[in-house]
C-alpha cells in the first residue's frame, strides 16, 4: 500500500529544493516567498515502501486566511498524510517554530528538518538539533536540502514514522489558563471530532473563534453555544483571544528554541544583507536602483546582443526554409503544400521562435534577480506605489512578469493571499507589454519614427503601466471596493546564484515557451493559413483579399475607421494577434508580401497618426488565447474572462482613438 507524506514549511526554507532532490523532479526554486503555490506530487521508493510525497505550499500558519493555508489545510485535513515533514530555516528559527507547533496540534507523525545548517555553521554558529527534540517531542534532524547533507537519514526516518516504527509525542505545553480553556472545549467536541488526536488542534481553531470549524464538526447550537461560552471565559474579545493563543504559542516557542542556535559572541554590526539592504531598499536610492536595474535588464535582452543573437536564429530558420522549399520544387509538390509548409509551419512556427535568444536573456536576468533575493526588495519597493490601486507590492511580480509573457504572469498571481487582490491583479496584467508585441512596434517604430525608434518603444511601455494604474483606480473604487490588506512578505537573506541552478531555471522557463510554439501556435498558424488560403466555396487561392480572412476582414474593416486603420488587413492582422501577438507582423508579411516590401507597405497602407493609433491598439487590445484560456481558469468562469476581454478591448478602443486624434496634432495632417 502506498503511504503518504507531506513536506509542509515557511515560504523560502528550501522545501522545493528538498523536493525536487528527493523525488528527482524540477519544480521551480526562487529565492522570494510564494513560488509554490498548488501542492505537487512526487514518488520515492524506500525499498519495498512506495511514498507518494507532496509538497504544499509555503506558508506561516494553518489559519486558512489565504489561497496557500487553505491548499495545506485542506489537504492535511482531508488527506491525513502518514507522515510530516516539517521543514525549519534553521537560521529564522522561532519564526519557523510557529507552524511546527500547530503542526504539533494535528496529531500527525512529524519530523522536523532543520534546514540551512550549513549557512548558520558558515557564520560561526552551532546547531544543538537534540536540544530542541527533547523539548518538542518529536524527531529533529539537521539537513542541507541545497547540499544534499542528511537527507538520506531524513528519508529514512520518515519512512520508519510512516510505518510507525518511531513514535515520539508532541509536547504542546501552553500555561494553566490556555491549556485549560483548550481541554475544557476539546472535552465538548470529542465526540464530534473523526480522530481524537485531532481535538487539540480544532479546540485551538474554537478558542480563536473560526466559524469554518464548527460547521465543518456539525457542531449542534447547544454545542456550538457551550464551546463560545468556554472560550469567552478564556477571553470576551474574540480579537483579544486570538492575540492571547497566539502569546501563549510564542512563549512556548521562544523557551523552545532557547539556546538551540548559538553564534559566538563578535563585535555587533550590521551583516551584509542589512548593509546591502541599506541602499537597495533605502527611500533615496531604492527606486532609482530599481530603475538602473532593470534598465540593464532590457538593455541585454533587447539590446546588440539579444538583437544579434535573433538576427543569427532568424538566418538559420530562413536557409531551414529555403532547404524545404528546394525539396518541395523538386519533388513538384502542389502550390498549396508549398504554401503550408512554407509559410503557415516554418514562416509562422520560426517567427515565433526568433524570439527565444531573447526570452532566454530575459530569462537568465530574472533568475540571477530571484535566486539572489533581490525581486523580494523589489516587491518592496513596489508596494509603496501600488498601496493607491489597493494592492501590494506582491502584485509587482505577476505585473513583472507581464512584460514577458501573460500566461505564466497571469497563473503566477495564483500566489496572491487576497482574492480581491489576486482577481484585481489577474485583470491588471494583460495591460503590461509583453515581449510578443515587440514586433509590431519595431515595425512601425521603424517606418514612422526613424531616429526616435527607442523613444516610441519605450512611450509603449509606460503607456501600458499608466493604462493599468487608471484602470486599477477604477475598479478599486467600483468592483473591488474594500480596505487594502497589510503587505507581509519575508526579505530572505542575498545569496550568490550558481550557474548551473540559473541555467536550469532559465531552461525550465523557456521549455514552457517552446511548448507554446509546438503546440497551441503551430495548430493556430495553421488554422490562419486555410482561412487566407481558401474562399468561402472552399476554393484555394492565393489572393488573400477573396480568402474567408479577406471576407472577415471587410466585415470587420469599418469598425476600426474611426482609429485610421479601416483597411482589412488591418483588420485581419489584429485578429490574428488573438492567436500571438507575433502573427500581427507575420500576417502583414503574407498579406503586403508582393508590394515592395513590407517596410514600403506599412508606409503606403498607414499614415503617422494611424500607425500611432495601431501600436497602442495592439498594446492594450485582449491578449492572446493563451493567455485568455489562462485567465478564464483564474478568474473561475469563462463568463468572467470574457468580460475582462471585453474590458480590454474597450480600453484598447478608446485610447487608439486618442491616439489618432492627439497625433494629428503632433505628427501632421489632417484628421477627419
Amino acid at each position: 500500500m502506498e503511504k503518504k507524506a507531506a513536506l509542509v514549511g515557511n515560504p523560502n526554507c528550501g522545501k522545493t529544493t528538498l523536493f525536487n532532490l528527493l523525488t528527482g523532479q524540477r519544480q521551480y526554486v526562487g529565492n522570494w516567498a510564494g513560488v509554490t503555490v498548488d501542492k505537487k506530487e512526487g514518488r520515492l521508493s524506500l525499498g519495498r515502501l512506495k511514498v507518494r510525497l507532496t509538497d504544499l505550499p509555503g506558508i506561516y500558519s494553518l489559519s486558512p486566511y489565504s489561497l496557500e493555508e487553505g491548499v495545506a489545510l485542506g489537504f492535511l485535513l482531508d488527506e491525513r498524510p502518514d507522515v510530516v515533514i516539517n521543514i525549519v530555516d534553521a537560521g529564522n528559527l522561532e519564526r519557523n517554530l510557529y507552524l511546527t507547533v500547530q503542526l504539533m496540534e494535528l496529531g500527525l507523525p512529524m519530523v522536523v528538518a532543520l534546514n540551512m545548517v550549513d549557512e548558520v555553521e558558515s557564520r560561526g554558529g552551532r546547531v544543538d538539533h537534540a536540544l530542541l527534540q527533547r523539548r518538542l517531542g518529536v524527531p529533529v534532524l539537521p539537513i542541507s536540502a541545497r547540499r544534499g547533507e542528511g537527507v538520506q537519514e531524513l528519508v529514512e526516518l520518515a519512512g520508519e514514522l510512516c510505518q510507525r516504527k518511531v513514535r515520539l509525542l508532541p509536547r504542546v505545553r501552553y500555561d494553566r489558563e490556555t491549556a485549560g480553556a483548550l481541554e475544557e472545549i476539546a472535552g465538548l467536541i470529542a465526540r464530534q471530532v473523526p480522530e481524537k488526536r485531532l481535538c487539540a488542534f480544532f479546540a485551538a481553531r474554537l478558542l480563536e473563534g473560526d466559524t469554518q470549524t464548527a460547521a465543518r464538526l456539525h457542531l449542534g447550537d447547544s454545542l456550538l453555544a457551550k464551546a463560545k461560552a468556554a472560550a469567552a471565559r478564556y477571553h470576551p474579545e474574540p480579537q483579544q483571544r486570538q492575540s492571547r493563543l497566539a502569546d501563549a504559542r510564542w512563549r512556548l516557542i521562544r523557551a523552545g528554541a532557547a539556546g538551540v542556535v548559538r553564534y559566538p559572541r563578535r563585535e555587533k554590526g550590521p551583516g551584509l544583507t542589512q548593509r546591502l539592504d541599506r541602499i537597495l531598499i533605502s527611500r533615496v536610492w531604492g527606486l532609482p536602483l530599481f530603475l538602473l536595474i532593470f534598465f540593464c535588464m532590457f538593455s541585454i535582452t533587447f539590446g546588440p546582443l539579444g538583437n544579434t543573437l535573433k538576427t543569427l536564429l532568424e538566418g538559420l530558420i530562413g536557409r531551414l526554409g529555403g532547404f524545404f522549399g528546394g525539396l518541395l520544387a523538386q519533388s513538384g509538390a502542389p502550390d498549396w503544400t508549398y504554401s503550408l509548409l512554407l509559410d503557415a509551419v516554418i514562416g509562422g512556427v520560426g517567427g515565433v521562435l526568433a524570439f527565444l535568444p531573447q526570452i532566454m536573456l530575459l530569462f537568465f536576468c530574472l533568475s540571477i534577480l530571484e535566486d539572489s533575493g533581490y525581486m523580494a526588495r523589489a516587491a518592496f519597493l513596489m508596494d509603496r506605489l501600488l498601496q493607491g490601486l489597493g494592492l501590494t507590492g506582491k502584485c509587482f511580480i505577476p505585473m513583472l512578469m507581464g512584460f514577458g509573457c501573460t500566461t505564466p504572469a497571469v497563473m503566477a498571481a495564483r500566489g496572491m493571499g487576497d482574492e480581491r487582490e489576486r482577481r484585481l491583479t489577474v485583470l491588471l496584467i494583460p495591460f503590461m507589454s509583453c515581449s510578443a508585441r515587440l514586433p509590431i512596434y519595431a515595425l512601425f517604430a521603424g517606418v514612422f519614427f526613424k531616429g526616435h525608434e527607442n523613444v516610441a518603444v519605450l512611450g509603449m511601455y509606460l503607456l501600458g503601466l499608466a493604462v493599468a494604474v487608471l484602470c486599477g483606480l477604477l475598479l478599486r473604487h467600483t468592483l473591488f471596493r474594500g480596505p487594502g490588506r497589510p503587505f507581509v512578505m519575508e526579505l530572505p537573506p542575498y545569496r550568490l546564484p550558481t550557474l548551473s541552478g540559473t541555467l536550469r531555471h532559465m531552461w525550465q522557463k523557456c521549455v514552457g515557451f517552446l511548448t507554446k510554439a509546438g503546440t497551441i501556435i503551430f495548430s493556430m498558424n495553421v488554422v490562419i493559413w486555410l482561412l487566407q488560403s481558401f474562399t468561402p466555396s472552399l476554393q484555394y487561392t492565393v489572393q488573400p483579399e477573396q480568402s474567408l480572412f479577406g471576407a472577415l476582414g471587410r466585415a470587420l474593416a469599418p469598425l476600426f475607421a474611426p482609429l485610421g486603420f479601416g483597411e482589412w488587413q488591418a483588420a485581419v492582422a489584429l485578429l490574428s494577434g488573438l492567436i500571438a501577438k507575433e502573427s500581427v507582423v507575420a500576417t502583414f508579411g503574407v498579406l503586403f508580401g508582393g508590394q515592395g516590401g513590407l517596410t514600403a507597405a506599412i508606409s503606403a497602407h498607414f499614415t503617422p497618426q494611424s500607425g500611432l493609433a495601431f501600436m497602442v491598439f495592439s498594446l492594450l487590445y485582449m491578449p492572446c488565447i493563451s493567455a485568455f484560456v489562462a485567465i478564464s481558469r483564474e478568474l473561475g468562469s469563462l463568463r468572467a474572462a470574457l468580460s475582462a476581454a471585453l474590458l480590454q478591448c474597450s480600453v484598447a478602443y478608446l485610447a487608439s482613438f486618442a491616439a489618432y486624434r492627439v497625433g494629428g496634432m503632433f505628427l501632421g495632417g489632417a484628421v477627419c
